[in-house]
Order: structure tokens, then C-alpha cells, then sequence
């Protein structure tokens, strides 16, 4: 995640850096300097973020699970995290879910496909 997207999440969400970092459980500092581009925003920083973002944007609304959407065959199904966590619309928090079969390597590439994914896309909204 670059530091214009999360600058642009922090700003949707409606946080202060002081309140963004109470939340992600870091530092105000760390906060600035992923957002001056300083340092480079870490994953766990990322996921967090975009689930508080997800969560504000779906609010009480009731998702499809991940599966369904994607038609997934019955042995993916039986074999994701996604499933076996119940994860429905959160599919894109976990690492090893079978999208494209089989799990990406990391969580760069996880991201690639998840941003271009209808199930991502549905959960976190446009970033603006």
C-alpha cells in the first residue's frame, strides 16, 4: 500500500493520526511517516486498515460468502481457509485461500488478484 492510499484510507475512516494509531496499536510516528513515505506501510498495518475500512463501508449489511460468488468447486471449497474460518466476504484478510486454486505466495500478490476480486471490491469501497 503506497502512502497516498493510506493517507486516503485514514482520511475515510475519519481518524486523526493519533486516533488511526490507537487503532492499529502503533505509533503516531509510524503513522506520519507511512504517510510522508518515510517507511514503507507493513502488512499487518494494511490488512488492519482495510478491514476497519471494510467494516465501516458494510456496516450491518449481510454478505454472500466468498464461495458462492465465485462458484467455487465443491474440493476448493472443502479446502480454503476462507471456508474453513468462515470468512465469507473477509476472504482477502487471509493468507493461503484458493482463488486461482491455489494459495499465492505472498501477500503482495495476494492483494494483486484480491483488489481486482468482486468480493474485495464489495466489502471496501472505492478509496477516495
Amino acid at each position: 500500500m503506497d502512502k497516498e492510499t493510506f493517507a486516503k484510507i485514514r482520511h475515510q475512516l475519519g481518524k486523526t493520526q493519533n486516533q488511526l494509531a490507537q487503532l492499529l496499536a502503533i505509533s503516531p510516528k509510524a503513522i506520519q511517516s507511512f504517510e510522508q513515505g518515510w517507511r514503507n506501510v507493513p502488512v499487518h498495518a494494511e490488512r488492519q486498515i482495510l478491514f476497519l475500512l471494510a467494516q465501516k463501508s458494510l456496516g450491518k449489511k449481510k454478505a454472500k460468502p466468498c464461495h458462492s460468488i465465485k462458484k467455487c468447486p465443491p474440493e476448493i471449497k472443502k479446502n480454503c481457509p476462507a471456508t474453513e474460518f468462515n470468512a465469507n466476504h473477509f476472504c482477502w484478510l487471509i493468507n493461503g485461500t484458493l482463488c486461482t486454486g491455489k494459495p499465492q505466495k505472498s501477500w503482495h500478490s495476494k492483494m494483486k488478484l484480491c483488489r481486482e476480486c468482486e468480493v474485495f471490491r464489495s466489502a471496501v469501497p472505492p478509496i477516495k
